[in-house]
């Protein structure tokens, strides 16, 4: 499935504001777009912070954050032999318990390079 290739920045917050998230880059970058910024690989991490999400259960809610967002593989795209992060509709934010919370945020994704 096609998607837009993932760069630092792009992803900005979880599916429940204000749950930000912070791309972590597992290597220097090597490849850019969009006034320099980073393209991230499968092997870089998308951690969450700051995610306000509860689940009811009897008695209350148990807090079920989000704390990473799992990117898309491109299957024709590589960097340094690894493929490159893409976003499509299987984006999706994930709990401790790898629970899928929904798609995140990505408003500041560049829209120019999209990759299968």
């Amino acid at each position: 499935m096609p998607g837009y290739i993932v760069h630092v920045g792009a992803i900005t917050n979880c599916f429940h504001p204000p749950g930000t998230v912070t791309a972590n880059p597992s290597s220097p970058p090597r490849v850019f777009v969009n006034l320099n910024q980073a393209v991230l690989t499968i092997n870089d991490l998308h951690t969450v912070a700051g995610c306000p999400f509860q689940v009811p259960v009897p008695g209350g809610t148990k807090p079920q954050p989000c704390v990473n967002v799992r990117v898309q593989a491109a299957t024709k795209v590589f960097i340094n032999g690894v493929a490159a992060a893409i976003f499509t509709p299987a984006t999706l934010g994930y709990s401790a318990e790898q629970i899928a919370q929904g798609s995140p945020n990505a408003s500041l994704i560049q829209q120019r390079v999209i990759a299968t």
